[in-house]
């Protein structure tokens, strides 16, 4: 895969680390002062839609990035070791 390849896999996993860190500041604490404990009380209220909340969408694009930033890791790491 050469060092084009490599170039390119880089380019990818820096992508991944930006979007974990926007991803990451977009989320809402779990401690949000006065408007957590109002909206604390009504997504007991609202708990079946829990899952179609953007704080859920975030969190689950934040373990899809999470884990393509492992993969690609990994992957420049063997691609390294072969080029050292």
């Amino acid at each position: 895969m050469g060092s084009v390849g490599t170039v390119i896999l880089a380019i990818i996993h820096i992508l991944f680390s930006l979007s974990i860190i926007v991803i990451v500041l977009l989320q809402s604490g779990k401690t949000a002062g006065l408007s957590g404990i109002i909206a604390g009380g009504a997504e007991t209220f609202f708990g079946k839609n829990k899952g179609r909340t953007i704080d859920a969408m975030l969190s689950k694009f934040t373990a899809v990035a999470a884990i393509a930033f492992l993969v690609t890791s990994i992957f420049l790491y063997v691609l390294v070791s072969k080029i050292l």
